[in-house]
C-alpha cells in the first residue's frame, strides 16, 4: 500500500448509481473514528453527504468488528489492538451538480468529500486513492489534477499529464489535498495548452457533434493569461504547476466549483462553441463577435470566475478558512470580497482577453446593477451580513429571499467596481494593484478585512474606512451613477419590464402564470398578491380576461391610469380571490453606454 490511509474506489453498479469504496487504515486508533464531510469548500451549505452512504461495515485484522454511529456523519470502529482496519461501504451518486457525485452507464464523477471518509487523527498524513476498472468501466478514461503514484515529478521535468487511461493510484499529501481534487471518468473530449510554462488540460463530457474544442482551448488560454497578468504582471509565474478544467455539458445546466489545481464546471450544450458548417465561412473569417446574451459569453465568464478563484479563495482566503472544519458551517463575513470581487473580475478579464468588446462588458455590468437595484433585500441586509448568513439564507432560497437578502456575488462585484473607479479617479492606484499587494502582504494565504484596509491606506495614500463601512457594513446605496459618469460612462434609464414595475417574479411555464416572488413595497404586495398565487384573470370595468403571461396583463391594462384599479383574479389554496391592483408609476432599468 502506498499510504497509511488508502481508498479503493470502484463503480459497483452503473444502473443503481453506486460507487463501492474500500478504506484501509494502517495502525488505527483502538476506537477509530471516521466521518464524511457535511459540506464542500466553495459551496456554503450543509449538504449532508452522509445521507448517500450505505452498507458500512469493518474488519480489524480480517475479523469483523462493530461500527457504531455517533452522529449524523461520524462513526466509531472498535479496532482494539489491530494493525489494520478495513471499512467497506457504498455511496449513491445521482447528482449532476459540481458539488457531489454522479455515476451512470456513460459517465462517473465525484468529489472526495462525497466518497472518502475522513480518518480522525490521520488527516495530516499521506492519503492514496486507487481507481479500479471493471468490465463496465474498462474503456473509461480519468481526469484529475491529483498526482499519479507512478508518475513522480521532478524540478527539471515539471508536471506531466498521464499518457494512459488514468486508472490507477493517486497520492495526496493529506486529507485536505485529497478533498480538493475531483475526478471525472468516462469517454470525454480532451485538449491541452500551456500558459507561461504551466500545463493546462480541458476535458469536456456530453459535448454535441460539431463542438469546437480548438476555439474553447484558444479562448480559455487567453483568459488564463489575462488572470496571470493581473496577479503576477507580464512575466510572473502562478503558484501552481498544473491546472485542469472539467466541463460537463447537459441540456440546461450551469455552475462551477473551484479547487486548488482544477475546477468542475457544468454548462448547457448550447453554450459550447460550435465549428462553422462547411462552406459557411472562409477559413480566415474571424468568429462572430460575442454578445452579452450569448451562451458562450456566459460560459467564458464562468471559466474566468472559477480560474480567478485559484488565487482568490483557494490561496488568498478568509482567515476563518485557514483550516476547514468539515463537520459544520465555517462562517466568514468576507464572501463579498472573495466571491464578489471574483465576480467583478470574471467578465472584466473576458474583456481584457479580447473576447468581448467594451459595449458588451458594459451590458453585462448593467445587468448586475439592475439585479441589485431590483432586490429590496439590499436595504435590509448588509453585504457583510449576507456573507455570514450564506449558510442559512443565500443557499436556502424561498419566496421571501429577495425581500430579506442581498447577493454577496452581485453586490460584492459592485463594491469592487466602486473601489476600482474611486481609486482610478484619485490617480494613485487601481484595484489590480490592491489585489497584487494583498497577495504579497498575506503571502498568498489567509487574510482579514483589516489587511484590505491597510493595503488601501498604503496604496491610495488615505483611509478607505468610511467607504468600506458604508458600502460593506451598511445598507446605504452605492454611488454607482456618479462614479461611472466621472469616468465617461453614460448612465441611461430605460422603461423597466412589467414584472419589475409590478414587483413580481413569475413562472410562465406550462401555460399558467404563477407568482414566484412578490417584492417588498411593490404594487403587487399592496394589492395582496402573494408568492404561489396562480394569476388567472384580470378584470377591467365589467370585462374579465383570462391571462397566461404577463404580456396578457399588459395588453388588458393598456391605457390604465394610476387611479383606476385593475382586479387581479388569483387562485390560492383552492380558492379564487380578487385583488385590487393599482397600476404603478413607470419604473426604470439602467443601461450603460461607452463614452460618446
Amino acid at each position: 500500500m502506498s499510504a497509511p490511509v488508502h481508498y479503493r474506489v470502484e463503480a459497483a453498479d452503473l444502473h443503481a448509481h453506486l460507487w463501492r469504496v474500500t478504506l484501509t487504515v494502517e495502525r488505527p486508533a483502538p476506537r477509530q473514528r471516521v466521518s464524511l464531510p457535511v459540506w464542500i469548500p466553495g459551496s456554503y451549505l450543509v449538504r449532508e453527504f452522509a445521507q448517500h452512504l450505505q452498507r458500512l461495515q469493518a474488519e480489524a485484522d480480517g475479523v469483523p468488528v462493530p461500527v457504531r454511529a455517533l452522529n449524523k456523519n461520524t462513526w466509531e470502529v472498535a479496532c482494539g489492538t489491530a494493525h489494520t482496519v478495513v471499512l467497506r461501504y457504498e455511496v449513491y451518486a445521482f447528482d449532476t451538480s459540481v458539488r457531489t457525485a454522479w455515476l451512470d452507464s456513460t459517465r462517473g464523477f465525484f468529489n472526495p468529500t462525497s466518497l472518502c471518509l475522513r480518518v480522525h487523527g490521520r488527516e495530516q498524513g499521506p492519503h492514496a486513492l486507487t481507481l479500479v476498472a471493471n468490465d463496465a468501466t474498462r474503456h473509461w478514461r480519468v481526469a484529475t489534477a491529483l498526482p499519479r503514484a507512478d508518475a513522480p515529478r521532478t524540478r527539471r521535468r515539471g508536471w506531466r499529464w498521464p499518457d494512459d487511461a488514468g486508472m490507477g493510484t493517486y497520492l495526496a499529501a493529506d486529507y485536505d489535498e485529497l478533498a480538493d481534487h475531483p475526478f471525472e471518468l468516462g469517454t470525454f473530449w480532451c485538449g491541452d495548452f500551456d500558459v507561461r510554462g504551466v500545463p493546462h488540460r480541458f476535458v469536456v463530457s456530453g459535448a454535441p457533434a460539431g463542438f469546437d474544442g480548438a476555439r474553447l482551448l484558444t479562448d480559455t488560454a487567453r483568459l488564463c493569461e489575462a488572470a496571470m497578468a493581473l496577479w503576477h504582471g507580464p512575466h510572473g509565474r502562478p503558484p501552481f504547476d498544473r491546472y485542469l478544467f472539467m466541463l460537463h455539458a447537459t441540456r440546461d445546466g450551469y455552475g462551477g466549483l473551484e479547487h486548488r489545481h482544477s475546477t468542475a464546471l457544468v454548462c448547457a450544450r448550447t453554450d459550447l462553441p460550435l465549428a462553422p458548417l462547411p462552406g459557411t465561412h472562409a477559413p480566415d473569417d474571424a468568429p462572430v463577435p460575442l454578445k452579452a446574451g450569448d451562451g458562450y459569453t456566459t460560459l467564458l465568464g464562468l471559466i474566468s470566475h472559477e480560474y480567478f478563484h485559484t488565487w482568490n479563495v483557494k490561496r488568498l482566503r478568509p482567515r476563518e478558512f485557514a483550516r476547514y472544519d468539515y463537520d459544520r458551517e465555517n462562517h466568514t463575513e468576507l464572501l463579498w470580497f472573495f466571491e464578489g470581487f471574483t465576480s467583478y473580475y470574471d467578465d472584466l478579464l473576458v474583456l481584457r482577453a479580447g473576447l468581448i468588446d467594451q459595449a458588451t462588458h458594459l451590458e453585462l455590468l448593467a445587468r448586475t446593477i439592475n439585479q441589485v437595484l431590483s432586490t429590496p433585500g439590499r436595504l435590509v441586509q448588509t453585504v457583510a451580513q449576507a456573507s455570514f448568513d450564506a449558510w442559512t439564507k443565500y443557499y436556502r432560497v424561498q419566496e421571501n429571499t429577495p425581500n430579506a437578502t442581498v447577493s454577496y456575488y452581485t453586490k460584492g462585484a459592485l463594491v469592487a467596481l466602486c473601489l476600482d473607479l474611486t481609486l482610478r479617479a484619485e490617480g494613485h492606484t487601481t484595484l489590480d494593484d490592491v489585489m497584487r499587494a494583498l497577495w504579497q502582504r498575506c503571502g498568498g494565504g489567509p487574510m482579514r478585512e483589516a489587511d484590505l484596509r491597510a493595503v488601501l491606506r498604503r496604496l491610495a495614500r488615505r483611509s478607505f474606512d468610511a467607504e468600506l463601512d458604508a458600502w460593506v457594513h451598511s445598507t446605504a446605496e452605492l454611488p454607482l451613477q456618479p462614479l461611472l459618469q466621472r469616468h465617461g460612462i453614460r448612465w441611461v434609464e430605460e422603461p423597466a419590464p412589467l414584472a419589475q414595475r409590478l414587483g413580481v417574479r413569475v413562472d410562465e411555464s406550462g401555460g399558467a402564470l404563477r407568482l414566484r416572488n412578490v417584492l417588498r413595497g411593490s404594487a403587487a404586495e399592496a394589492a395582496g398578491l402573494a408568492a404561489g398565487d396562480e394569476w388567472l384573470a384580470v378584470q377591467r370595468s365589467q370585462h374579465v380576461w383570462r391571462v397566461h403571461r404577463l404580456d396578457d396583463v399588459a395588453l388588458h391594462a393598456r391605457g390604465l391610469g394610476t387611479d383606476e384599479p385593475l382586479l387581479a383574479w388569483v387562485a390560492r389554496d383552492g380558492r379564487v380571490l380578487r385583488c385590487a391592483l393599482h397600476w404603478p408609476a413607470p419604473a426604470h432599468t439602467v443601461k450603460l453606454l461607452p463614452p460618446a
